[in-house]
């Protein structure tokens, strides 16, 4: 019997590089059935309808997203498929963050295509991957704080997730009530829960507490 063809998910808003990244993919798994997201929005559309996605190659600064609140969606809500993290911030810290977080592992955008295949095939076979000369030890991250943010983002459903990244963009109810296709109604009782898981009081603190996951953007040269 045909074995299935491998389903591997591309998240990335630079074209260019989700392109490079589908080339090196398709030499290495030439069988890949490969897809290409462009935000967090159509990530979370497409994950409802393909849980049996193998792989997803992650950009942490994925529009949609703040820092590490994709990564929290996606260990939250599909924990079967694995993350890897890919990222121009490449220090021990963000790694860190990024394996505790529950990603299956990470690469640097200036990753060659060796390190980037290999890192895919170490994941296939249920280990993490961590790039060469970094000093995290995933057996060192078993620490986290179940009142952290991230712990707190987590039990949020995938509808209040989009309401709390856009609320953290600083859209008011009735611009998210407008992209999300639902009541002004709808968006304050999604508020209030938010609110309450957060363990916040206002508007503004929802967007500090939401704010703590972002990592600034690289510069780039």
């Amino acid at each position: 019997m045909a074995q299935s063809p491998e389903k591997i998910v591309i998240a990335d808003d630079h074209p260019l590089f989700r392109n490079a990244l589908k080339q090196i993919i398709g030499q290495h798994r030439d069988q890949a059935e490969i897809f290409e997201i462009s935000d967090i929005s159509n990530l979370q559309d497409f994950c409802q309808g393909n849980n049996n996605a193998q792989l997803l190659l992650l950009d942490l600064h994925i529009p949609g997203a703040k820092g590490f609140s994709g990564l929290i969606y996606m260990v939250n809500n599909h924990p079967q498929i694995p993350v890897l993290m890919i990222s121009a911030n490449d220090g021990d810290d963000i790694i860190a963050k990024a394996i505790r977080n529950g990603a299956a592992g990470f690469i640097s955008k200036s990753a060659d295509p060796e390190e980037i295949s290999r890192a895919i095939d170490i994941i296939f076979e249920g280990d993490i991957y961590l790039p060469p000369g970094c000093n995290v030890d995933p057996e060192d991250l078993d620490d986290t704080d179940p009142s952290d943010i991230a712990s707190l983002m987590a039990q949020l459903t995938p509808q209040q997730f989009k309401v709390a990244t856009m609320l953290a963009e600083g859209l008011l109810n009735k611009q998210i009530a407008y992209e999300l296709h639902v009541t002004e109604a709808t968006i304050k009782a999604h508020v209030t829960e938010i609110f309450r898981k957060l363990g916040v009081s206002s508007r503004t603190q929802a967007v500090l507490a939401i704010s703590q996951l972002d990592i600034a953007q690289p510069n780039l040269v």
